[in-house]
């Protein structure tokens, strides 16, 4: 059975991202397929609380906000599934490639999708775009311990 695609305002994301201001790394998600995938967008102005430090006279995006905006975007894609509302997810491995600086006045598009997702712990792919040149990409595993537990083997002795 085919899932029909959403969109989530500021205000529907916060139910599926637990990172809040100056954290929340996305600010719209134009369209999610629970379990599948999730694109939307974060813009970037010169308002951001890091332009100020990095870098002086040259602002942009650090590579390490760009992992956790698309980390982000991962994890609504999993969060939206049934049952996973509200579930606390931890990254159990990144690893970025960067493209293109994302600047102040760009507005960086973000397409996650999940390529696995068994017993809590899902991998997945993102790519974010300016101006739809690639500029950022993301392999990621991102586990959901209370899920991902349940699965663990158990040590001698201890109980059922």
């Amino acid at each position: 059975m085919q899932e029909k695609a959403f969109s989530l305002n500021e205000v529907e994301l916060l139910k599926f991202q637990p990172n809040r201001y100056p954290f929340l790394l996305i600010d719209r998600v134009t369209e999610v397929v629970p379990g599948k995938y999730a694109k939307g967008y974060k813009n970037l102005t010169n308002n951001e609380w890091w332009i100020p430090v990095h870098f002086l006279g040259d602002p942009n995006m650090p590579g390490c906000l760009q992992v956790e905006a698309m980390a982000q975007m991962l994890t609504v894609a999993i969060l939206t599934t049934d049952g996973m509302e509200g579930k606390i997810v931890h990254v159990y491995k990144h690893a970025g490639t960067f493209h293109k600086e994302v600047r102040p006045g760009d507005r960086l598009d973000m397409e996650a999708e999940i390529l696995s997702f068994r017993r809590g712990l899902c991998k997945g792919r993102v790519k974010g775009y300016i101006d739809g040149e690639l500029a950022c990409e993301l392999e990621s595993v991102i586990i959901i311990p209370e899920v991902f537990d349940q699965y663990k083997p158990k040590k001698r002795g201890e109980d059922d």
